[in-house]
């Protein structure tokens, strides 16, 4: 199965807040161009690297090499997000709706590859086809959206993103969640609002410079929450 199965839009099932934008030429064009462009670019660059972890991926667990899940996109639209399955063939049927430090579910590879960011490239596929960008308010499940405030349902006036302002702060999210007795209760009633604050801060003003700022601190907290984790397990 490729990517392109993954990735069909199904109909839009999520009332998006009245409250709009008012767009600059980057937010109406630039981003799009530049978020094609760089994607695009990506995939050809990184192409060994998704045929190295394909074969991983094959040869370490059984079921397939991508695992998609409806989220919820711009305008309150559903798509297919798509990532490299890191947690055991329909693990997501059999669990809560996030994972943290520890799961069970995750596979050896899994681990690596989630705590290298690895697993979330192929989302440069959804950015590809315009239904994420390089950087904008993470796509939350339905269940979560649904529970939205008017304020919060702002973010759904840009396109998700494959990082934001809450994926730096919350670089080491899932060992955080680990350490609580209730990962999704504590995820939903502390995580995700203040993750929807930032965002909404961030959607205020969105600038080329200040994409091209977040992606390079995403990168530095990656890998500082890579080797704090080498350190701590």
């Amino acid at each position: 199965m490729s990517i392109a199965d993954l990735t069909e839009e199904t109909s839009p099932k999520v009332i998006v807040s009245s409250l709009t934008l008012a767009p600059g030429f980057y937010l109406r064009q630039g981003k799009r161009m530049f978020d094609a462009f760089a994607s695009a670019i990506a995939l050809m660059l990184l192409f060994p690297l998704f045929i190295v972890v394909s074969l991983l991926i094959k040869l370490t667990s059984a079921g397939p090499i991508f695992f998609s899940q409806r989220r919820v996109g711009r305008d309150g639209r559903l798509f297919r997000i798509v990532k490299f399955r890191s947690m055991r063939d329909g693990a997501d049927k059999q669990g809560p709706a996030i994972t943290a430090h520890g799961d069970l579910r995750i596979t050896p590879l899994g681990t690596v590859l989630r705590l290298a960011k690895i697993d979330e490239l192929p989302q440069l596929w959804n950015v590809l086809k315009g239904e994420m960008s390089l950087v904008g308010p993470r796509p939350e499940l339905p269940r979560y959206v649904d529970h939205y405030s008017a304020t919060q349902r702002t973010v759904l006036t840009v396109r998700p993103g494959m990082t934001d302002p809450a994926s730096i702060k919350y670089a080491r999210e899932e060992l955080d969640l680990g350490e609580n007795a209730d990962a999704e209760r504590f995820y939903a009633n502390v995580i995700l609002p203040d993750k929807l604050n930032l965002n909404l801060q961030y959607i205020e003003k969105v600038t080329l410079f200040r994409d091209l700022s977040l992606l390079s601190k995403t990168v530095i907290a990656v890998c500082f929450s890579r080797s704090h984790s080498v350190t701590t397990t």
